[in-house]
């Protein structure tokens, strides 16, 4: 017999969030670790509060809700406002009630200076790296650097002396003829991009360039870094970032052809850092010779480098950075090191379910 259609204008439920989500979801164990480091990090959080006034929304919240976000590729947070209207999965791992109500999107912007920040982001993402350490590499690493293409256009790009043509009807510029630098000309949209090409024969676009300390054991991430765009930038965060790896061993770095050069390689060995970066023989001469190829150990590492690009591969399609929505420096930066964290939670959360 066929069902009646009854259109139901209120329910009452007696099933908890937690009960309705299952048992072996995969953020379950990403929640528990996500509370553990919130509850760490709940001084830090005091300290940038008043006692008085208005309660604010919690920034254990927050943060929740914006790992939501980068695991879902949420495009935006007034999408992800939506979401927590009425899914339950994230009013779960948020930790709201079932009809609690949802405060508006523009909480995260009005919070950007004071809780999403650099600083707070860097904090996290070192505690996501201590649960990490047991399936981490003290030895082998990989440096690497990508783009990250800035939300601002080429139409954007004007220069800095105010001459040169002016914007036709609706914005529209006509910059064919004309020689673009980034000394003469910069973004009206944003100021700190820079007009950057990551390789021969690919397109000049606005953006920064984003670093990262990979571990060559799981893959996980050691170390983030956001620079504005430029030819020597890739290069200076890797000594930054060699500079921060503890002293005692003598330890290897892998990288591709771009930091073979003869300053990196021998700033590196002078920091008894071992350079496994790509040869570069094409119209020069390699500054890594056989006496670091010959050793079996150098092969390894130019197989575990490639694996850097599966982390930019999910940083920029499901963290959703290959076109970032911030503008500025240190928004990105922000957003970099926290996209970062979310990628080490989800490899932990494998690493310990045995995947």
């Amino acid at each position: 017999m066929r069902g009646d259609d009854n259109q139901q204008d209120g329910m009452f439920s007696y099933v908890s969030a937690e009960k309705r989500v299952p048992s072996d979801h995969p953020l379950r164990p990403v929640r528990k670790m996500v509370d553990e480091i919130l509850k760490e990090m709940s001084p830090q959080f005091a300290k940038l509060y008043s006692e008085v006034g208005r309660p604010s929304i919690a920034p254990e919240r927050l943060f929740r809700s914006l790992l939501l976000q980068i695991f879902y590729s949420v495009r935006s947070e007034r999408l992800l406002i939506e979401q927590l209207e009425y899914n339950l999965l994230f009013r779960w791992f948020v930790g709201m009630e079932m009809d609690e109500k949802v405060w508006n999107h523009a909480v995260y912007s009005k919070n950007r200076e004071r809780l999403l920040n650099e600083e707070i982001a860097e904090g996290f993402f070192q505690r996501v790296l201590e649960r990490a350490k047991p399936y981490m590499s003290d030895e082998h690493f990989t440096v690497d650097g990508t783009l990250i293409e800035a939300w601002a256009s080429h139409k954007s790009f004007r220069r800095k002396d105010g001459q040169g043509k002016p914007p036709g009807p609706g914005g529209e510029v006509n910059f064919h003829g004309e020689k673009r630098k980034n000394q003469t000309h910069e973004s009206t949209t944003d100021p700190e991009a820079r007009l950057f090409k990551k390789s021969k024969g690919s397109e000049a676009k606005l953006g920064y360039l984003g670093h990262v300390l990979m571990e060559n054991r799981n893959g996980l991430l050691v170390q983030t870094f956001l620079t504005e765009a430029n030819g020597r930038a890739e290069r200076e965060a890797a000594m930054l970032m060699a500079e921060a790896i503890p002293a005692g061993k003598r330890v290897t770095m892998g990288g591709d052809k771009n930091y073979d050069t003869r300053e990196l390689v021998s700033e590196l060995r002078g920091m008894n850092i071992t350079p496994h970066v790509a040869q570069n023989n094409t119209n020069r001469r390699s500054a890594v010779d056989e006496r670091t190829t010959r050793h079996a150990g150098y092969e390894v590492s130019q197989r575990k480098r490639k694996r850097v690009e599966q982390v930019f591969g999910w940083m920029k399609m499901v963290g959703m950075l290959r076109k970032v929505k911030l503008r500025g420096i240190d928004k990105v930066g922000w957003l970099f090191t926290f996209t970062g964290a979310a990628y080490n939670l989800c490899r932990l959360r494998n690493l310990m379910a045995g995947i």
